[in-house]
């Protein structure tokens, strides 16, 4: 079933620059090529051979094979700055876009639906790679327009394993210095028309754990010579529950969630082992390491309780996304002359998701931003990571305005 969402926010195509509206056409077809042929992470070789390809036929400066199947595109800007002209001209603006797809079978009926039995853009990244190309076309076409240096970074494998830090230990960052970095994702939470964007943290830190109860197995009707790893599961999945309710602030916004218990083959058989698998998740970045030492307090004392053993593995994916306040107010104030304010722009917009582009902002300041691509009235407002996913592609043609005026403001 289709999720409720508010009619989008009035659109005004004319804040839509008209060379940018009548590229449109192209952003649909190269969305809808990517969109047929997904590919896994570290696998993006025919998006990567792709895109590579229109920045060749665009005369685009640009390398590629890092980090496996990333490419950085460099273009320099023509236009002599009125004011601090050298300084200005040496300034390096970062625009990063994901390549890679999901592990999921498609289940929607359109033309440019995946060829690929079990993989499908379900995410958007296909919307992010139109963008970030049509971004390139424009500041190639239109260097006159801009001063200082703009990259743009096409990165594989967001969803897993993580390409950001690949690319940042390969250099990206690097020769010429990145000063900022902004990035965009399409956003199926808010509607056509809107733009989330905020100061601080946006997305959650992830960390993870796989935890193994060893226990001693026996017949389920003489428990006393048994040490039932069930049991002991089950108290520890409720006791990791007080984590937040009672050793975090209640300020700080914080999730432990035990996603995967499996344990036991027979009603009549206590089961020597059980294994759970978690994510934790956060804002706060002061909070780094007091889960893993937390976790495994409470999993000791569980064990050692009940004369259990255990064994842990704890390990942290993704630090938090933490926009830099400067660069988010520049994002804000390019938003506000794209949609209609103030219903267009929505501050409040947190979620304990998490995204590698962290990695990029702990690096240099920067801002990572939501663009509303939900239209309920098209069908168009399945989450992320639905079989169904899909959004209202004009808002590839937003995000690309949003794109180029980031780059025009910030070189002034």
């Amino acid at each position: 079933m289709v999720s409720t969402f508010p009619n989008p926010a009035s659109v005004d195509l004319s804040r839509i620059r008209l060379s940018i509206r009548s590229l449109q056409p192209q952003l649909v077809e190269w969305r809808r090529r990517l969109h047929q042929q997904p590919e896994l992470g570290f696998q993006e070789k025919l998006t990567a051979e792709f895109v590579s390809q229109k920045l060749q036929e665009w005369a685009i400066e640009h390398k590629t094979s890092i980090a496996h199947t990333g490419i950085v595109a460099t273009i320099k800007g023509d236009k002599l700055s009125t004011q601090h002209s050298a300084l200005s001209t040496d300034k390096v603006l970062a625009i990063r876009a994901d390549m890679d797809a999901l592990p999921i079978q498609e289940l929607n009926e359109v033309p440019y639906k995946s060829q690929y039995d079990g993989v499908m853009h379900a995410c958007g990244h296909d919307g992010h790679t139109a963008i970030a190309l049509g971004t390139a076309y424009y500041l190639q076409q239109h260097r006159q327009d801009f001063s200082g240096i703009v990259k743009i970074i096409f990165q594989p494998a967001e969803e897993s394993p993580g390409g950001a830090k690949p690319m940042i230990e390969a250099g990206v960052l690097k020769n010429p210095d990145v000063d900022a970095i902004i990035g965009l994702h399409l956003w199926n939470n808010l509607p056509l028309g809107t733009v989330g964007v905020r100061a601080g943290a946006l997305m959650a830190a992830v960390e993870c754990f796989n935890c193994t109860i060893l226990g001693k197995g026996g017949h389920g009707a003489l428990p006393h010579q048994t040490v039932d790893s069930v049991v002991v599961a089950a108290q520890i999945v409720n006791a990791l529950q007080t984590i937040v309710a009672r050793n975090v602030n209640p300020i700080d916004s914080a999730v432990v969630t035990v996603g995967e218990l499996h344990a036991g083959t027979k009603r009549n058989v206590i089961a020597d082992t059980a294994r759970m698998s978690a994510t934790v998740r956060y804002f706060n970045p002061s909070l780094k390491g007091f889960f893993k030492e937390r976790v495994e307090q409470i999993i000791a004392g569980i064990c050692q309780s009940h004369g259990a053993n255990y064994d842990l593995e704890y390990w942290s994916l993704y630090p938090p996304v933490i926009n830099d306040i400067k660069i988010a107010e520049l994002v804000r104030s390019v938003a506000e002359e794209v949609v209609e304010t103030p219903l267009g722009i929505v501050p409040e917009c947190q979620t304990m998701a998490a995204e590698d582009m962290s990695f990029f902002l702990e690096e240099v300041p920067g801002c990572y931003f939501f663009l509303g691509s939900a239209n309920a009235a098209k069908g168009l407002a399945y989450p992320h990571h639905h079989p169904r996913f899909d959004f209202d592609e004009t808002a590839l043609g937003m995000g690309v305005e949003i794109f180029i005026r980031c780059v025009e403001k910030y070189f002034v």
